[in-house]
């Protein structure tokens, strides 16, 4: 299966390096480029991508706005948003998970990392990079933004429960099997309940949702 990809950023030469990039793996196709975030989510609307690799810095519309503009529109709920940029501070991170944002990537990361992060989203599982953040992230995240609504955590089973905590303390699927003596398929299979019952895009969704319904509280 080929992952479908959308770039959006405003340098030129920027985009056609990562289409180079991309397009030199057979399971991935660059679809098409924007050069702005408004752009972006009318070629989203119009190719349907399954990844949109997303600038936050550009000009008019920028690359948040897109995002939670993407996220928010029912018809795009399949494709999936990794941010890249150069600008990795909390708030921007935060903002961009709680908008439904699969991951981000900084602007350095290499050429294996940007493909890897890729597959990663397109797959639904989350990509929150560098792992040095994570904790700056969570602490953001545990707090909900004015008039936020995170799910009720009451609709899951205690064993759901339990594998969304671990979900959210960014361990994997096979991780969260060996600790509850349990099968990574069953593993799976707690994770996709848990996000149809609360409404999560993705395990990005998971994670911003553990945080800002205080099942797992960010460490210091």
């Amino acid at each position: 299966m080929t992952v479908r990809v959308l770039l959006a950023d405003d340098q030129a030469l920027l985009r056609a390096t990562f289409r180079m990039l991309i397009d030199s793996y057979p399971d991935l196709e660059v679809v098409a480029e924007a050069a702005e975030g408004t752009e972006a989510v009318a070629l989203t609307r119009a190719h349907r991508p399954d990844v949109v690799v997303m600038d936050i810095r550009m000009p008019g519309t920028d690359g948040l706005a897109a995002t939670e503009a993407i996220c928010a529109d029912p018809d795009l709920a399949d494709v999936r948003v990794l941010v890249l940029t150069t600008f990795q501070t909390d708030e921007h991170v935060a903002r961009a998970l709680r908008a439904g944002a699969g991951g981000f990537l900084g602007k350095d990361a290499s050429a294996d990392a940007l493909v890897d992060g890729i597959r990663t989203v397109a797959a639904g599982d989350a990509l929150l990079s560098p792992a040095a953040t994570r904790a700056l992230i969570a602490r953001f995240l545990a707090t909900p933004e004015p008039g936020a609504a995170p799910g009720d955590l009451a609709v899951l089973t205690a064993r759901e429960r339990e594998v969304t905590a671990l979900v959210a303390q960014g361990r994997s699927n096979a991780e969260i099997a060996a600790e509850l003596v349990v099968s990574p398929l069953t593993v799976r299979t707690h994770v996709q309940r848990a996000k149809t019952k609360l409404g999560a895009r993705d395990r990005a969704q998971l994670v911003v949702l553990a945080y800002q319904s205080g099942l797992v509280r960010a460490r210091e």
